[in-house]
């Protein structure tokens, strides 16, 4: 049993709350769907997907150092590998249940996230092509999964303008990907992982951030004055102000102090964009619901 209490530490389901924001987003431009089926789709996603994604990942890279919501994670146990399995069957059949095709758009998640860490594969070598494979299916696959596990057909998804919201997702995915690399670079570069942010560097990451993050939300705003959605631009713009303020907080002090480019700050960031991008959009399907 310790061996599965420290593999179940290691799928690191409360770090699922960091990926929250893309399926209130993609709820967030639609109406009409039932409700629980979208609670449905949110556990499937948040208690089986990632944490399966994560702990596959844990289970090739056997981090000593701190990751991505474990500032001391625990030994990898052969027992990981049962749970990530078992969460992938169930994230699976349940997924079919609801709809095929969500269904198969779950296994092709899953067999994507295994790419990004598996040693005959490793995705994690190629620095440009995992960002690109990270922060589309993060990102724009994620906000079309959404929509269809919800009862949306794909032919209509695919269509303006919720490809538009999709390539938004991907944006901000390309924002927040390289930050939760910049406290790791030593132990990476010590894996032979050449990951985008060790390219960047630490000034040239939080370049990359702030320019991916600011594109994305230009394109966003656009996107909503386009379709008449005016009251989603102050309400993104409010909820996201203390995102704008922690980072450049954070960028300003990590130029005077490195040690400011720690774990702790970048869960900090992590923290405050994906609960402020979160609140924004729950307060958006609520204000479309009852307003």
């Amino acid at each position: 049993m310790k061996g599965y209490k420290s593999a179940l530490t290691l799928m690191r389901i409360p770090f699922s709350v960091y990926l929250m924001p893309i399926f209130w987003f993609a709820l967030s431009t639609e109406t009409g769907y039932d409700v629980w089926q979208a609670v449905a789709v949110f556990l499937i996603l948040h208690l089986l997907v990632y944490p399966a994604s994560n702990g596959y990942n844990s289970y090739y890279d056997r981090d000593e150092g701190s990751i991505g919501g474990l500032k001391h994670p625990p030994k990898v146990t052969r027992q990981l590998m049962h749970l990530v399995l078992l969460f992938d069957v169930l994230a699976v059949v349940l997924g079919m249940l609801l709809s095929p095709l969500f269904g198969a758009l779950v296994a092709l998640y899953l067999l994507v996230s295994k790419a990004y860490s598996y040693e005959g594969i490793r995705l994690k070598k190629y620095p440009f092509l995992s960002t690109f494979v990270v922060t589309f299916f993060q990102g724009a696959f994620t906000f079309v999964m959404v929509l269809v596990g919800v009862g949306f057909p794909l032919t209509e998804v695919l269509q303006p303008p919720h490809i538009g919201f999709a390539l938004v997702s991907t944006l901000f995915l390309c924002g927040s990907y390289p930050l939760t690399q910049i406290y790791q670079h030593a132990e990476d570069r010590q894996r032979g992982d050449r990951t985008l942010s060790l390219i960047l560097g630490i000034s040239g990451t939080y370049l990359f951030a702030a320019i991916s993050l600011t594109l994305g939300t230009l394109l966003l705003l656009y996107l909503y004055l386009t379709t008449d959605q005016v009251r989603n631009i102050f309400i993104f713009l409010v909820c996201t102000a203390p995102v704008v303020y922690f980072f450049a907080g954070w960028v300003l002090k990590a130029r005077q102090d490195l040690r400011e480019v720690s774990y702790e700050n970048t869960m900090q960031m992590n923290k405050i964009s994906s609960l402020s991008i979160s609140a924004a959009f729950i307060i958006m399907i609520a204000a479309r619901a009852f307003l």
